[in-house]
């Protein structure tokens, strides 16, 4: 089982350490979902879609760290007044690319598709000390009222 060390490092943001194990992407998707409950509660329609496209886009991600990039190291979450930011670390210093023209009828490779259809802004940087970060943002626009994440 995939475990993950929770460091919060302010109200706004969440740093988790993934141990490599069975899991990790579905454990992703959970601290992703608790993340925008915490920090954008009810968002109303536009923001739970919203919302349920991040957590998609953390499954590709992860998955694709998975399955190209010597597994995750890390995951970053970040709230920003009206989006989610996301950071998902792995080993491998080669940036995603698509390896072949998308299509839907395919069983796999619609993980890069959906990040660039999906997410408002996105992009990948190396890493200090090997390997990449790719990240994302999702635009959440929180409904009158939300619970306030101050």
């Amino acid at each position: 089982m995939a475990r993950a060390e929770a460091q919060p490092t302010d109200g706004h943001s969440w740093r988790y350490e993934l141990t490599t194990g069975h899991g990790v992407v579905a454990q992703c998707r959970a601290l992703t979902q608790r993340a925008l409950l915490e920090w954008f509660g009810s968002a109303g329609e536009p923001g739970r879609r919203a919302a349920d496209d991040a957590v998609l886009l953390v499954s590709e991600v992860v998955t694709n760290a998975c399955t190209h990039g010597g597994l995750p190291s890390e995951l970053k979450l970040t709230a920003t007044e009206r989006a989610l930011w996301v950071q998902i670390s792995d080993n491998s210093p080669e940036a995603p690319r698509p390896h072949r023209r998308h299509h839907a009828a395919r069983a796999s490779g619609h993980g890069l598709y959906l990040v660039q259809r999906l997410a408002a802004r996105w992009g990948c940087v190396p890493r200090r000390h090997g390997g990449k970060t790719v990240w994302f943002e999702v635009d959440i626009v929180p409904e009158a009222g939300a619970q306030d994440r101050s």
